[in-house]
């Protein structure tokens, strides 16, 4: 199958180019609500989800199930939220991207029109060198190789380490600077949340828009061998395309590893958005999947279903707070690769599909385990990220939507 894959644009002088956010060369951000791209990029949060289950089962009987099949079928066109990936400027200094609001997007049901979107600002660092902090696997601490005379990040040093929390205030401060010169819109500056990598802009006329932009330090050398056994698309996608995307940069955000009650200033999170992204888009076995005068699947309204889904529940109960769209995007790449045929995802079966991945997410949180796609060692649904009891409060909402066919999709 391998042979007959399209191979991604690995090229470094042809970079894969996200469509949902783009960066003009005068450092301008613009956020769009499509969610396409022509290759990997970081995934976003949004209102939308994507595929997963398996058709192959049998379905269970639920409580009104001509009403959630026919609720599933009606959410089915709905549309992932965008995401995109800023270009560094061409020093790695931090400066100041020049911010304006993106395009307001179309009026569309409830699960189709996407209001918040993520912004990546890469910025390259060549000879880096990451030491693994606790053997996470998933969390680093970033030292030059070299420090060579007026590196303009060695004021962001704290003995030889780079600090992200020193980065990420200053990004924070441009950022706000920059709103300030905005006068024509209604754009603030979320506050701060603890361990989030992210500067979070409100944008409230025409229509309320959160827009997250991710400071990103561009790694080109290998993965870090935390990596080695991940990415588990061989039976899927292929040997030589999991070659071709392990050949794309890595990227580092500044997120803090926990530690008790408190967080790690200084630590940096891998991050491989941009390998996702590519992989939602080039999901098929077939490579003509999804694509015009191709077969169709259901995998992303899957994922669409279930991101919906969880978000609609953090609306309604606090105790939901630790769990996010990422926990449901890796939940799915492992139900694509257990499940790779595009039969198993014929749109004719959609309702039996999203049960299935239903199912599957509710045992990853029975189990407590939901291992990272690209990092087998972490353990997403662990105890010391997310404690039991929250889980078991999830399965049992989780549980109470499906036996009453999908209730609260109708509230919002």
């Amino acid at each position: 199958m391998e042979g007959r894959r399209e191979r991604p644009p690995a090229s470094r002088a042809k970079k894969p180019a996200a469509k949902r956010t783009t960066t003009e060369h005068n450092g301008t951000v613009a956020a769009r609500s499509h969610a396409r791209s022509r290759g990997p990029q970081r995934g976003a949060r949004s209102r939308g989800a994507e595929p997963d289950g398996d058709p192959m089962e049998k379905p269970t009987t639920r409580a009104r199930p001509r009403q959630a099949s026919m609720r599933i079928k009606d959410l089915r066109s709905s549309a992932t939220g965008a995401a995109g990936v800023a270009e560094q400027p061409a020093s790695p200094e931090l400066q100041p991207p020049a911010i304006q609001p993106p395009a307001s997007p179309e009026l569309q049901p409830p699960i189709s029109a996407p209001n918040e979107f993520d912004v990546m600002f890469k910025l390259e660092v060549p000879r880096i060198d990451l030491q693994e902090y606790h053997d996470t696997g998933a969390f680093y601490l970033v030292k030059f190789k070299r420090i060579p005379r007026g590196n303009p990040l060695s004021h962001f040093l704290e003995e030889e380490i780079l600090s992200a929390s020193k980065m990420l205030s200053k990004f924070r401060e441009i950022i706000k600077e920059e709103v300030k010169e905005i006068k024509d819109s209604d754009i603030c500056v979320e506050e701060e949340k603890p361990g989030s990598p992210a500067v979070t802009l409100l944008i409230r006329n025409p229509e309320e828009i959160s827009v997250d932009i991710i400071l990103a330090l561009e790694s080109k050398s290998s993965w870090p061998i935390s990596t080695k056994e991940g990415l588990p698309i061989k039976n899927w996608l292929g040997t030589k395309m999991r070659t071709s995307l392990r050949r794309e940069p890595f990227y580092l955000v500044p997120k803090d590893a926990k530690v008790g009650n408190s967080f790690q200033g200084k630590t940096w999170r891998l991050s491989f958005s941009h390998i996702e992204k590519y992989i939602l888009k080039n999901h098929g076995i077939e490579k003509t999947c999804c694509e015009v005068g191709g077969a169709k699947c259901c995998r992303k309204d899957c994922l669409k279903l279930m991101k919906y889904l969880l978000e609609q529940l953090k609306k309604e109960y606090q105790e939901l707070e630790a769990f996010c769209s990422y926990h449901v995007k890796t939940a799915i790449l492992h139900m694509w690769t257990e499940h790779p045929q595009d039969r198993e995802w014929d749109p004719k079966h959609l309702s039996r599909c999203f049960d299935n991945f239903v199912t599957f997410f509710v045992e990853c949180l029975r189990t407590e385990k939901l291992l990272h796609y690209f990092i087998p060692k972490f353990n997403l649904f662990s105890q010391e990220l997310i404690d039991q009891k929250s889980k078991e409060f999830l399965i049992e909402k989780i549980e109470y939507e499906r036996n009453n066919g999908f209730p609260i999709f109708d509230k919002f």
